[in-house]
């Protein structure tokens, strides 16, 4: 069995074997779900919930991550340079992950859906991605790092096209900040539904897999089949009727650790591809709120409120509001997420 296959069984195992007993000890340290009053009606039998499940997804993904890491490193043929880039992306994560689990604490200890204000949580997100980046520039390799491949070189009956990079300089790092927090916050609020999040980030994570095997870090393509495996091993839990809910633990964590391997991969294009569906979520809610002040600016809040573009964001929940069924909802999206996977691949691979 190779290494991809058997760290794909034992994240899985890792993470649905415990799955029992944190849900009883999530429940015990009153970590339970609190419904936003934004959220649809239907919404409201999840009340108490229990929620951080994110820290056995983070839980099963280290270990795995730790134990391929020291078992290539006692290996006769080690490449260091290989070896150690798993790292600085396994701590982004953890660090977002950690972002993620202060916001759910505080809401448990509120009683009510208000942990970090979205400032707070922005500047913390921030502030992550910062340090990561900076990393990335104090590494950078010439004519490498700050470069895109924005469209890749494609076979079409023999006829091999050229492929278009575009090197973006010192704004590649800004670019790189901003690529992190909205990833983050995509699948953050893509964390809406019975297993939602986490059936779509696999999909993400085994078509990322694939694209990176191919790259200059072959080793970064197995943590995210280790990812994958993880939150398959939480969707054992998690799938309609959940038991258990990720919370920003886990949510906040899968877009930081999903860039960080597309910036460091060179996949950037093939990840924005896989990930249309959180894209489409995030951009469901920046599209509402924005035109809905336009509207109250202009014509008054009365209107604004009769004409929304969605009738709920973010947009799952206006399929909920049309009268689509919760695990309709979830499958078409998971579809949508395979769809935009397969293009990835089809596409950025040639």
């Amino acid at each position: 069995m190779d290494s991809l296959s058997l760290g794909f069984i034992v994240a899985f195992a890792l993470a649905a074997l415990p799955g029992r007993a944190a849900i009883k000890m999530l429940q015990r340290l009153g970590a339970r779900q609190n419904v936003s009053v934004d959220a649809p009606l239907t919404h409201a039998s999840k009340q108490g919930t229990p929620t951080m499940g994110g820290l056995l997804i983070l839980f099963s993904l280290s270990v795995t991550v730790a134990v391929y890491f020291i078992r290539i490193q006692l290996g006769e043929n080690r490449h260091p340079a290989q070896d150690y880039i798993l790292l600085p992306v396994l701590g982004l994560t953890l660090i977002f992950g950690i972002i993620g689990f202060v916001d759910d604490l505080l809401s448990a200890r509120r009683g009510k859906n208000l942990g970090f204000r979205a400032r707070e949580k922005l500047i913390a997100q921030f502030f992550a991605s910062a340090i990561f980046v900076l990393w990335l520039a104090k590494t950078a390799q010439a004519g490498l790092t700050t470069s895109v491949e924005v469209i890749p070189s494609i076979n079409i009956a023999g006829y091999l096209s050229d492929s278009r990079v575009i090197d973006f300089g010192i704004w590649y790092y800004f670019l790189a900040v901003l690529f992190v927090v909205g990833l983050s916050n995509a699948t953050n609020i893509t964390d809406g539904l019975d297993g939602l999040s986490s059936g779509v980030t696999i999909i993400i994570c085994l078509a990322m897999s694939t694209l990176l095997g191919q790259s200059l870090y072959p080793s970064l393509g197995f943590y995210g089949v280790a990812l994958a495996g993880s939150l398959a091993g939480f969707l054992w839990w998690n799938a309609h009727p959940a038991r258990i809910f990720m919370g920003d633990t886990g949510s906040l964590a899968l877009g930081a650790g999903l860039a960080g391997l597309a910036l460091l991969g060179k996949q950037e294009v093939g990840l924005i591809v896989a990930s249309l569906v959180c894209w489409c979520e995030l951009f469901s809610v920046i599209i509402q709120v924005m035109v809905f002040k336009w509207r109250k600016r202009k014509y008054g809040i009365e209107y604004a409120r009769e004409h929304r573009v969605f009738r709920r964001t973010p947009i799952h929940h206006h399929f909920e509001e049309i009268g689509w069924p919760e695990t309709l909802i979830v499958q078409r999206f998971w579809l949508a997420g395979a769809l935009f996977a397969a293009i990835a691949l089809l596409w950025v691979r040639g």
